[in-house]
């Protein structure tokens, strides 16, 4: 079993950046693929981010290419999402989920495990 914490959401104004924290307790952390995945107001759910169990691979989704970072810290069993030049169509609510094995997925139906959430607020 896994248990997962977000924290570092907040309000911002575009252009800035935010840095989301996804701390988990249980032992198959680091044996286990994590995603982020967001979702708007009156949006679906949707893939942000994902990476492999150890960290040496990552997958973005094309809105964010370029403009967030994935890694992790297996020793802190916790997984960091550094949001650069934000945008208002970035305001979401953002979650993080975890899957054990090294497939890390696009799709939110294929993780066990999920947090909360964080509200990220993007003003223009």
């Amino acid at each position: 079993q896994l248990q997962l914490v977000e924290s570092g959401g907040g309000l911002v104004q575009a252009g800035d950046s935010l840095r989301l924290s996804c701390t988990a307790s249980g032992r198959s952390f680091s044996n286990s693929a994590v995603g982020w995945f967001r979702q708007g107001p009156r949006q679906e759910r949707e893939f942000v981010a994902s990476i492999s169990r150890r960290g040496g691979s990552t997958d973005y989704a094309d809105s964010v290419q370029g403009r967030f970072a994935i890694s992790r810290d297996n020793a802190k069993n916790t997984v960091y999402l550094q949001m650069n030049s934000l945008k208002p169509e970035d305001t979401a609510v953002y979650s993080c989920a975890a899957r054990p094995g090294s497939h890390y997925s696009r799709t939110y139906r294929e993780y066990n495990y999920w947090g909360q959430g964080t509200q990220v607020t993007v003003s223009s």
